[in-house]
């Protein structure tokens, strides 16, 4: 039990460790690359720099006072873990802003700036959401409307940040908002693959009549368990087993390896997979 508690512990303290680390990018990308070449992040983040634009004072505080709520309300819809980790990512976060305010910009090139910021960005954000963190209130309200059966939370993001852009116009000009929102696009494509990782998951379902055989490869050179399912034919009438498996991208190849090695008429289908939870079975059992 003591020991079964000390990894829940690593695993958190970890957890925390790589939120921090995710917090620095962020905030370094904002305050050291986007920033000084007049553009913003989505979400309440950008809310807090275009408000720090027309009143001035502290950038950090300023993020910090508009999230503070949404800290609190995704306390009460997601948990205590959320909170932790989410206010410990977002009061760093502050305080780094404040810390790389003093420093100077690394680039003055726009187009630079948009690609490299929104990269560097992307990753800061990517990592402390792979974490079960945050470092910005939309998501929270996003999740809350979604609840309600309004609009998906994808919608909302969307919506919340058309808005932020649309304002930004009025702020910054039409073409540091057209970066802006250049930037977004960017980062976006970046934290959803900074969260996924290179291992992003494949489901993959084939259709055969040589269950045994594909299952024991995948196996034995996966070491990825395999559900069989029963099925049958609607043209042929015959009796067709339906095996279901999940894999990496990578491995995606090795898996037509070993269809195109074992003849028989095979039909296989490979779905996206956000998200694995549980664990695959590594080694072959004894009775194989």
């Amino acid at each position: 039990m003591e020991e079964k508690q000390s990894i829940i512990t690593y695993k958190f303290l970890l957890s925390l460790i790589i939120i921090s680390i995710g917090s620095l990018i962020a905030a370094a990308s904002l305050e050291l690359i986007l920033i000084p070449n007049l553009m913003i992040d989505g979400g309440i983040n950008g809310i807090s720099i275009i408000f720090n634009r027309l009143c001035g004072g502290s950038l950090g505080l300023t993020v910090f006072i508009f999230n503070l709520p949404f800290i609190i309300l995704g306390y009460n819809l997601i948990g205590k873990k959320f909170l932790i980790k989410t206010g410990y990512g977002m009061i760093l976060f502050s305080v780094l802003l404040e810390v790389f305010d003093k420093l100077n910009p690394l680039i003055d090139d726009t187009l630079l700036a948009t690609v490299y910021g929104g990269i560097a960005l992307g990753i800061g954000v990517g990592l402390v959401i792979k974490e079960g963190g945050c470092l910005d209130g939309t998501e929270t309200v996003a999740i809350l409307v979604n609840r309600k059966g309004i609009l998906s939370v994808g919608q909302v993001v969307f919506i919340f940040n058309i808005f932020i852009y649309g304002s930004a116009i009025f702020v910054f000009g039409p073409e540091r908002a057209l970066y802006s929102l250049l930037t977004y696009f960017i980062s976006y494509k970046v934290i959803d693959f900074v969260s996924d990782g290179f291992n992003s998951a494949k489901a993959i379902l084939i259709i055969t009549d040589n269950d045994k055989e594909i299952s024991k490869k995948i196996l034995e050179r996966l070491g990825r368990t395999v559900t069989v399912i029963s099925g049958h034919g609607f043209i042929s009438h015959g009796g067709k087993k339906v095996l279901y498996t999940v894999i990496t991208r990578f491995e995606v190849s090795i898996l037509k390896d070993i269809l195109d090695e074992c003849k028989s008429s095979s039909f296989a289908t490979v779905m996206e997979v956000s998200e694995i939870i549980g664990t695959h079975v590594k080694q072959l059992p004894e009775s194989m």
